[in-house]
């Protein structure tokens, strides 16, 4: 019994942190009193410690505790105990490469399949498809394996961007190189786009926000997913 929000993004445009996703949040973490946070992935170098204040004041507003990972002597005993669990964006090489210095990504992936609420965003939703091998990057660091939670059965490309036609720039596309991704590899890849994200309960996972997705699939053009689409249908 799966139970995840999986998001393109924490902050939209002019928005504060998480703040377009507070209502889902209220109800996700409903049942939950205190949330760990999984500040591993470190955005722009941020400290373990302000990543988490961060993440505590946003969670504050809907009346829920966040504790960081970092702060448990034992990350994994902090996994398993965990009532809900929120991994931030940031580099996705640098939190999976973390997830196993911790071995934390195994104690991970099985209480995430108990139907713990999850909360990913960014790097967070990058690390529940099958690979991080379709983020979008700089390798900061070499994780043991680019194997994640595979959450979902497919990879997924947080921030996914469609060409800017006003645009002198003439290197790859996104679209451009999740097809490369394809040429070595058979999942299937999704891309969100800011402001969107997938709910996923038990087997169901439902493409949620007012933005369309993008699908790739090997050897067939991509296509466009509308918001409410339910993704298993997409994998038949």
């Amino acid at each position: 019994m799966r139970n995840l929000i999986i998001a393109s993004t924490s902050t939209l445009h002019q928005g504060d942190y998480l703040d377009y996703l507070l209502p889902e949040l209220k109800n996700h973490f409903a049942s939950t009193e205190t949330i760990v946070f999984i500040p591993y992935a470190r955005p722009g170098g941020i400290s373990h410690d302000a990543y988490t204040e961060k993440a505590r004041q946003a969670f504050n507003t809907i009346g829920k505790k966040i504790i960081g990972l970092h702060e448990f002597t034992n990350p994994i005993e902090g996994i398993q105990k965990a009532e809900g669990i929120f991994t931030g964006g940031g580099n996705t090489f640098l939190l999976v490469s973390e997830l196993y210095r911790t071995k934390v990504i195994d104690a991970l992936e099985e209480k995430l399949k108990t139907g713990t609420p999850y909360l990913g965003t960014s790097a967070g939703s990058n690390i529940c498809g099958l690979t991080m091998g379709t983020t979008n990057d700089m390798p900061i660091v070499y994780p043991p394996s680019f194997r994640t939670l595979g959450m979902v059965p497919f990879n997924i490309n947080p921030h996914y961007l469609d060409p800017d036609t006003n645009s002198t720039h003439m290197g790859e596309t996104r679209e451009t190189r999740i097809n490369e991704f394809h040429q070595f590899n058979p999942q299937p890849v999704i891309g969100l786009r800011e402001g969107s994200w997938l709910n996923v309960k038990g087997d169901k996972i439902i493409l949620k926000g007012n933005l369309k997705a993008r699908w790739f699939t090997t050897n067939r053009p991509a296509i466009e997913v509308d918001p409410e689409t339910e993704i298993n249908t997409l994998l038949t």
